[in-house]
């Protein structure tokens, strides 16, 4: 897959691309480029509009954002929509799980914001989202990786199928059982982390199973053993993908502590191999990375 990106990327380069390729293209997946790092927004820019919203995911794009994450569920008629809980009560006027709503019913309900507050958002479909974000912004489907066949099909509907990261733990032997050649047209991302992937040979074993184009990599402090991990996948030049959402996903170098020291925050993580950042603060992260020369 990380030829074909490279590849398409080129392609686009040397054709001068189209209107909005700097945004929503799969040349932002082609291996990285000196120090330039790509932004993640967590669940869209929700601190200006309810998480998993259409919003949301316009306001990402509008930033400047180059990835906008969302959580991917399927409905009692087995319709895909955007819910990061398995039921309606936090985010919405409805309480239930998913499961147990037909689209319809769904659609009746009203999303509310981070502060609680009831607005005039109805949760969108991920057609919706995928047509919304066609041409201008790369979409990780999180909670995806049991409905990677049938959201294939989607993507396919729509035109955005390598616009489209797809994600997991599990070993490569056990996904090229389970989905075939279906990982030589798709973008999927292994995640590393102590629990799952304890040993190189995890890493390893993707680069000739699929040779993916980046991994997500989880370590709890400094001194992990998966930080050694990086110079790794670098070497293969593949991205580094970390998440700055919470303290424990990145030895302490969240999004909090950057309101008040990105250069120990964002900035460590950064110098320690990330080039992709997935955030809450992606405004803010987005400045101080132009700031730095590390955002183009």
């Amino acid at each position: 897959m990380k030829k074909v990106l490279f590849v398409a990327g080129l392609l686009l380069i040397l054709t001068g691309g189209c209107e909005n390729a700097n945004q929503g293209s799969i040349e932002k997946l082609t291996p990285p480029v000196g120090d330039n790092v790509l932004v993640v927004a967590h669940r869209g820019y929700w601190r200006t509009a309810p998480e998993n919203s259409l919003q949301a995911i316009k306001n990402s794009i509008d930033i400047g954002v180059d990835i906008v994450e969302i959580d991917v569920r399927r409905t009692k008629d087995k319709r895909f929509i955007l819910m990061h809980d398995e039921t309606v009560d936090r985010t919405t006027n409805g309480s239930g799980k998913v499961e147990d709503y037909t689209l319809d019913s769904l659609k009746q309900l009203y999303l509310k914001d981070a502060a609680g507050s009831l607005t005039k958002q109805k949760i969108p479909t991920l057609k919706e989202v995928m047509l919304l974000a066609k041409g201008r912004i790369l979409v990780n489907l999180d909670k995806s990786e049991n409905y990677i066949s049938e959201l294939y099909e989607l993507l396919r509907e729509t035109g955005t199928v390598q616009q489209a990261i797809f994600k997991g733990s599990k070993p490569v032997s056990i996904v090229r059982q389970e989905y075939g050649s279906l990982l030589d047209s798709i973008i999927y991302m292994p995640i590393v982390n102590w629990e799952t992937s304890p040993t190189l040979d995890y890493i390893n074993e993707f680069e000739k199973g699929i040779n993916p184009i980046a991994y997500e990599v989880i370590y709890q402090t400094e001194n992990s053993p998966i930080i050694g991990y990086i110079k790794t996948i670098k070497e293969n030049k593949d991205h580094v993908w970390v998440n700055t959402l919470w303290a424990s996903l990145c030895a302490g170098h969240d999004d909090d502590k950057a309101v008040e020291n990105p250069d120990e925050a964002w900035g460590w993580v950064i110098q320690n191999g990330a080039t992709i950042l997935q955030t809450d603060r992606p405004k803010l992260m987005l400045s101080y990375l132009r700031k730095k020369g590390w955002h183009r």
